[in-house]
Protein backbone atom coordinates (compact mmCIF):
# COMPACT_ATOMS: atom_id res chain seq x y z
CA UNK A 1 0.00 0.00 0.00
CA UNK A 2 1.31 3.43 -0.94
CA UNK A 3 0.80 6.75 0.88
CA UNK A 4 2.15 10.06 -0.43
CA UNK A 5 2.83 12.80 2.13
CA UNK A 6 3.52 16.46 1.37
CA UNK A 7 5.73 16.85 4.45
CA UNK A 8 6.77 15.17 7.70
CA UNK A 9 3.75 16.59 9.56
CA UNK A 10 1.48 14.75 7.12
CA UNK A 11 3.65 11.64 7.54
CA UNK A 12 3.19 11.73 11.33
CA UNK A 13 -0.58 12.13 10.95
CA UNK A 14 -0.74 9.31 8.40
CA UNK A 15 1.21 6.93 10.63
CA UNK A 16 -0.91 7.76 13.68
CA UNK A 17 -4.10 7.23 11.66
CA UNK A 18 -2.82 3.86 10.37
CA UNK A 19 -1.91 2.71 13.88
CA UNK A 20 -5.29 3.82 15.25
CA UNK A 21 -7.37 2.25 12.45
CA UNK A 22 -5.61 -1.09 12.80
CA UNK A 23 -5.37 -0.92 16.60
CA UNK A 24 -1.61 -1.39 16.46
CA UNK A 25 -0.13 -0.46 19.80
CA UNK A 26 3.28 -2.15 19.55
CA UNK A 27 5.49 -0.57 16.87
CA UNK A 28 9.10 -1.68 16.49
CA UNK A 29 11.59 0.92 15.29
CA UNK A 30 15.22 1.44 16.23
CA UNK A 31 16.13 4.32 13.87
CA UNK A 32 16.40 7.51 15.91
CA UNK A 33 15.06 9.87 13.23
CA UNK A 34 12.02 7.69 12.61
CA UNK A 35 11.39 7.04 16.31
CA UNK A 36 10.96 10.79 16.79
CA UNK A 37 8.01 10.68 14.35
CA UNK A 38 6.21 7.87 16.16
CA UNK A 39 3.98 8.16 19.24
CA UNK A 40 6.27 7.28 22.18
CA UNK A 41 3.59 5.16 23.88
CA UNK A 42 3.40 2.93 20.76
CA UNK A 43 7.13 2.14 20.62
CA UNK A 44 7.89 -1.49 21.40
CA UNK A 45 11.38 -2.96 21.61
CA UNK A 46 10.56 -6.63 21.00
CA UNK A 47 10.35 -7.50 17.30
CA UNK A 48 8.91 -10.95 18.10
CA UNK A 49 5.72 -9.53 19.60
CA UNK A 50 5.24 -6.27 17.69
CA UNK A 51 2.25 -5.35 15.51
CA UNK A 52 4.39 -3.62 12.85
CA UNK A 53 7.91 -2.40 12.18
CA UNK A 54 8.91 0.95 10.72
CA UNK A 55 12.14 1.33 8.72
CA UNK A 56 13.74 3.64 6.22
CA UNK A 57 15.25 2.37 2.96
CA UNK A 58 18.13 3.00 0.59
CA UNK A 59 16.01 3.77 -2.50
CA UNK A 60 12.66 3.29 -4.16
CA UNK A 61 12.93 1.68 -7.59
CA UNK A 62 10.31 3.13 -9.96
CA UNK A 63 10.67 0.54 -12.73
CA UNK A 64 9.80 -2.43 -10.52
CA UNK A 65 7.90 -0.70 -7.72
CA UNK A 66 10.46 -2.08 -5.26
CA UNK A 67 11.94 -0.91 -1.99
CA UNK A 68 15.73 -1.29 -1.90
CA UNK A 69 16.76 -2.14 1.65
CA UNK A 70 20.07 -2.90 3.29
CA UNK A 71 21.26 -4.10 6.67
CA UNK A 72 21.94 -0.42 7.46
CA UNK A 73 18.19 -0.05 8.12
CA UNK A 74 18.07 -1.57 11.62
CA UNK A 75 19.78 -4.78 10.55
CA UNK A 76 18.29 -7.71 8.67
CA UNK A 77 15.21 -8.50 10.73
CA UNK A 78 12.65 -5.60 10.97
CA UNK A 79 11.62 -5.50 7.31
CA UNK A 80 10.90 -9.25 7.13
CA UNK A 81 10.06 -10.50 10.63
CA UNK A 82 7.21 -8.22 11.72
CA UNK A 83 3.70 -9.04 10.43
CA UNK A 84 3.51 -5.56 8.85
CA UNK A 85 6.41 -3.59 7.37
CA UNK A 86 6.09 0.19 7.08
CA UNK A 87 8.78 1.88 5.03
CA UNK A 88 9.34 5.63 5.17
CA UNK A 89 11.08 7.09 2.13
CA UNK A 90 11.56 10.48 0.48
CA UNK A 91 11.09 11.60 -3.10
CA UNK A 92 14.84 12.27 -3.29
CA UNK A 93 15.34 8.50 -2.89
CA UNK A 94 13.44 7.64 -6.08
CA UNK A 95 15.58 6.00 -8.77
CA UNK A 96 14.56 4.63 -12.14
CA UNK A 97 16.12 1.16 -12.09
CA UNK A 98 17.74 -1.32 -9.72
CA UNK A 99 21.14 -0.46 -11.18
CA UNK A 100 20.67 3.19 -10.17
CA UNK A 101 19.82 2.17 -6.60
CA UNK A 102 22.87 -0.08 -6.36
CA UNK A 103 25.08 2.71 -7.68
CA UNK A 104 23.72 5.03 -4.96
CA UNK A 105 24.64 2.42 -2.34
CA UNK A 106 28.20 2.23 -3.73
CA UNK A 107 28.48 6.02 -3.62
CA UNK A 108 27.03 6.25 -0.11
CA UNK A 109 29.05 3.50 1.56
CA UNK A 110 32.21 3.22 -0.57
CA UNK A 111 34.17 0.16 0.53
CA UNK A 112 31.91 -0.43 3.56
CA UNK A 113 28.88 -1.71 1.62
CA UNK A 114 26.23 -3.22 3.94
CA UNK A 115 26.37 -7.01 4.29
CA UNK A 116 22.78 -7.45 3.11
CA UNK A 117 21.01 -5.68 0.24
CA UNK A 118 17.51 -6.78 -0.73
CA UNK A 119 14.58 -5.73 -2.87
CA UNK A 120 11.05 -5.84 -1.50
CA UNK A 121 8.22 -5.67 -3.99
CA UNK A 122 5.26 -6.35 -1.72
CA UNK A 123 4.31 -9.38 0.34
CA UNK A 124 5.64 -12.75 -0.79
CA UNK A 125 3.32 -14.92 -2.87
CA UNK A 126 3.33 -18.62 -3.54
CA UNK A 127 0.92 -21.17 -4.98
CA UNK A 128 0.54 -24.87 -4.37
CA UNK A 129 0.16 -27.54 -7.04
CA UNK A 130 -3.55 -26.72 -7.30
CA UNK A 131 -2.64 -23.07 -7.98
CA UNK A 132 -4.11 -21.81 -4.71
CA UNK A 133 -2.40 -18.45 -4.10
CA UNK A 134 -1.12 -17.71 -0.59
CA UNK A 135 0.16 -14.23 0.25
CA UNK A 136 2.66 -13.37 2.99
CA UNK A 137 4.19 -16.80 3.45
CA UNK A 138 7.70 -15.41 3.97
CA UNK A 139 8.01 -11.99 5.51
CA UNK A 140 5.29 -9.48 6.31
CA UNK A 141 1.69 -10.00 5.26
CA UNK A 142 1.29 -6.28 4.55
CA UNK A 143 3.71 -3.64 3.31
CA UNK A 144 3.10 0.12 3.49
CA UNK A 145 5.32 2.66 1.78
CA UNK A 146 5.01 6.26 2.96
CA UNK A 147 6.77 8.63 0.56
CA UNK A 148 7.45 12.16 1.80
CA UNK A 149 8.01 14.99 -0.69
CA UNK A 150 11.39 16.54 -0.01
CA UNK A 151 11.93 17.91 -3.52
CA UNK A 152 13.12 21.44 -4.27
CA UNK A 153 9.57 22.76 -4.65
CA UNK A 154 8.19 21.10 -1.53
CA UNK A 155 7.69 23.06 1.70
CA UNK A 156 11.01 22.92 3.53
CA UNK A 157 12.57 20.67 0.88
CA UNK A 158 15.33 21.02 -1.64
CA UNK A 159 18.87 22.23 -1.57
Amino acid sequence: KFVFCLDTAELEQGLQKLFYQNQWTKIYCSEGGLKALLPPNNLHDDIASCDASVTSCESLVARTGSILLSSAQQGRIPSVYAPVHICVAYTSQLVYDIKDGLERIKQKYGDAIPSMISLATGPSRTADIEKTLVVGVHGPKEVYCFVVDDGPLSPGGGT
